[in-house]
């Protein structure tokens, strides 16, 4: 067995290093969002995608608007509108309204005719293309904000790895004391992550993988492997100490422990599984790698790590450095049984302050990623900020109606449609610009409009017929509306609302797209599997936990259990993400929104990881209650064996989850803020303090299940 893993590794470890280079960006989208099939629209009738490159210029001596800053700028573009991947530009010469009301900045929107994901090649030539900066400009857009987000992620785990590594290794020689012991579980840890990230190279040769999922399963093979190895061992040391050879102490480790790695892993992986079953790409991929993961860290711990105790046996213990943290504790035992003495009065405040903490979850504002989630001092995030600044936040991600018809889209009749219907959304409240074909010049009127383009083929102004060819194709008219507010303020999401309610002009259909769009159809699409998902997380766990421990009321009171404290992790996410408490001492710029996916992905992952303490307090909770047949003293026997080492675990993944904040993109900040919070609330509050309350008031009826399944449950091939 250490000869394969051996191999295995070598392999991996070949492989592993290209895994950067092997995932994506983007995967937010689905065929069945309205924004999507609308970008699906622009790219077919028009050649080129919604997501433009935005080149912000800011010159260094002259006005933004004088006539050789202006020159110099279009000179420039000319040559990128020779690159054969660009659909079209418009330059501030082309259009005012990108020239800053204080003539500091101007810029410039290059349509591009493939998907924002696929740029990373093409920026260089664009840059290239642009020639020696004469003039002060940055990129920014859709395809280098993906780009950045590749970048950043990567320095984000290396400095993750450069913090979680020293801390687990230092957490793990206190909690076992000894080097040899403490090593264990950084190698099966390791050993899994490393294989699962070779298996994602691999993945991603035929299937998307998300970049998010780099982080995700480094975060959670590291806090998994550590996991399952220490009760392992933990387990193996208690055996080796009661007297017990080295084979009998791994083979009853395996048979009590393992078996609970065995279930833990298994809500762990069915908890992730439950992505795959959501429309977008970039949840399905992180479904994938963390489920990888999840078995990759579960089969090292039940393979490798009894393969490695065989081979050390008493020497697990060699090396000491200071006095072992594990083992059994009176002082859980006497915890339990004070909680035990008064369970009401513990139960009812520890459940407060959970219901307490979730309750900012009910304001929510849900987003997509954007630029905001990167680090001000990246070009793309600068470049933002100052549009944002300069020409206000819908400049930034304008709404883009796409109307479908049949017929001549210029007709006269059609045009006076068109006309209409521009003009009532010119005057809803929030909306501060609107480009079309009928709103050239607020001067001209409705008739004035049918008659230039009454002959389609020879259009008399040219600023017409330019419109024309950027806004109109057989059987499409595009539009292009500025709001008031950033791409996820509640202003815009409301202005979408409206423009999706307002009645199409006669015989055509209006679609409507674009950033805002987008974030709405990507948070209602998510919530909307949402239900599917949880239920299937909550029905796999209960049936696992039932041929577990035989019982339907353990299974039922753990999943409401976990349900609270990932909740009250969901509150804090608001509090500190949304509303930007501790904003300053986490170093990020408040996003006033949660990404939308985020609480998705927190329940998913934490749902089984929570579980695991659950499975492991249990598990020696039934082996005392099978002992003794007394309800109360199995629980205080079960915290006392397990208290310590539940703990220990705890608070090593609080520390790797907690080197996660360290990073730039606050999307991969809030996941490991969220899962140390959520875990530090669990082997807290509701291992501690709720569960032997709970399992007191309860009684005999902790270990109830209905006959026929009981009598199900006694068949050869699922007893324990």
């Amino acid at each position: 067995m250490l000869l394969v893993w051996a191999l295995t590794i070598l392999g991996a470890a070949g492989i592993a290093p290209r895994v950067t280079g092997a995932l994506a960006a983007g995967g937010f989208v689905s065929p069945h969002m309205e924004s999507q099939r609308a970008a699906e629209a622009i790219a077919q009738r028009f050649g080129f995608f919604p997501s433009a490159l935005l080149v912000v210029f800011t010159p260094r001596e002259r006005r933004a608007d004088d006539p050789q800053t202006l020159d110099a700028i279009d000179a420039a573009l000319g040559r990128v509108r020779a690159l054969e991947e660009v659909a079209w530009v418009v330059s501030p010469s082309e259009n005012p309204r990108q020239l800053s009301a204080d003539e500091t900045t101007a810029y410039a929107v290059i349509g591009l005719r493939s998907a924002p994901e696929e740029f990373r090649v093409l920026l260089p030539r664009i840059e290239g293309a642009l020639g020696p900066p004469d003039l002060d400009r940055i990129i920014t857009g859709a395809p280098v904000f993906y780009d950045d987000i590749q970048a950043v992620t990567e320095r984000d785990l290396r400095r993750a790895e450069l913090l979680s590594l020293p801390i687990a290794a230092a957490a793990l020689l206190v909690v076992f004391g000894s080097v040899i012991a403490a090593g264990l579980p950084a190698i099966v840890g390791g050993a899994g992550v490393v294989v699962a990230l070779a298996a994602m190279v691999l993945i991603s040769g035929i299937a998307f993988l998300s970049i998010f999922s780099l982080n995700l399963v480094t975060m959670l093979g590291l806090a998994l492997g550590i996991d399952y190895s220490l009760f392992l061992v933990g387990r193996f040391r208690e055996e080796l100490g009661g007297g017990r050879t080295v084979a009998e102490s791994v083979a009853v480790a395996v048979s009590t422990a393992g078996r609970a790695v065995l279930f833990s892993g298994a809500t762990v992986f069915v908890g992730l599984l439950a992505l795959v079953t959501f429309p977008f790409l970039a949840l399905r991929s992180l479904g994938v790698a963390g489920a990888l993961v999840v078995v990759t860290s579960v089969v090292a711990s039940l393979t490798l790590l009894p393969a490695i105790l065989a081979l050390v046996g008493s020497g697990v213990d060699r090396w000491p450095v200071i006095r072992p943290r594990l083992g059994r504790s009176v002082i859980w035992n006497r915890v339990a049984k004070r909680v035990m003495a008064h369970p009401l009065r513990v139960l009812v405040p520890v459940l407060a302050v959970l219901l307490i903490l979730g309750l900012p979850f009910l304001r929510v504002q849900f987003g997509a990623p954007d630029a905001s989630i990167l680090p001000g001092d990246v070009p793309s995030r600068r470049a933002a900020d100052v549009l944002r600044e300069k020409f206000g936040a819908g400049e930034l991600s304008p709404i883009a109606l796409v109307l479908l018809g049949d017929g001549a889209m210029l007709s006269p009749e059609r045009v006076g449609h068109l006309y209409d219907f521009a003009q009532a959304v010119q005057d809803d409240p929030a909306v501060t610009a609107i480009e079309s074909l009928v709103s050239l010049d607020p001067r001209l009127t409705r008739e004035q409009y049918q008659l230039i383009y009454a002959r389609p083929d020879r259009i008399p102004d040219p600023y017409a017929e330019a419109a024309v060819r950027q806004m109109v194709r057989d059987g499409v008219v595009l539009m292009r509306i500025t709001s008031r507010g950033g791409q996820t303020s509640v202003e815009s999401k409301d202005l979408v609302r409206r423009l999706r309610a307002m009645p199409p002009p006669p015989g055509m259909q209006v679609l409507v797209g674009g950033g805002t769009a987008a974030v709405m159809d990507y948070s209602s699409g998510l919530y909307e599997h949402f239900p599917l998902a949880a239920g299937f997380i909550a029905f796999s766990t209960l049936v696992l936990l039932l041929v577990l421990f035989r019982s339907l009321v353990l299974p039922i009171k753990a999943i409401i259990m976990n349900a609270l404290s990932i909740t009250a992790s969901f509150g804090a996410l608001v509090v500190v993400f949304q509303d930007g408490f501790l904003a300053g001492p986490l170093g990020f710029e408040p996003m006033g929104f949660v990404e939308a996916s985020l609480p998705i992905l927190m329940f998913c992952v934490l749902f089984g990881v929570s579980m695991d303490y659950e499975v492991f307090l249990l598990s020696r909770v039934m082996e005392a209650y099978r002992e003794t047949g007394d309800n109360e003293a199995s629980i205080a026997q079960g915290l006392e064996r397990s208290g310590a080492m539940i703990t220990s675990a705890a608070a090593i993944i609080v520390l790797i989850a907690g080197s996660f904040v360290s990073a730039d993109i606050i999307l991969i900040k809030a996941l490991g803020f969220g899962t140390a919070i959520a875990v530090f609330l669990d082997a807290t509050l509701v291992r501690t303090l709720l569960v032997p309350a709970t399992m007191r008031l309860l009684g005999d009826w902790n270990w109830w299940a209905p006959t026929p399944i009981l009598r199900l449950l006694s068949r050869e091939w699922l007893r324990p």
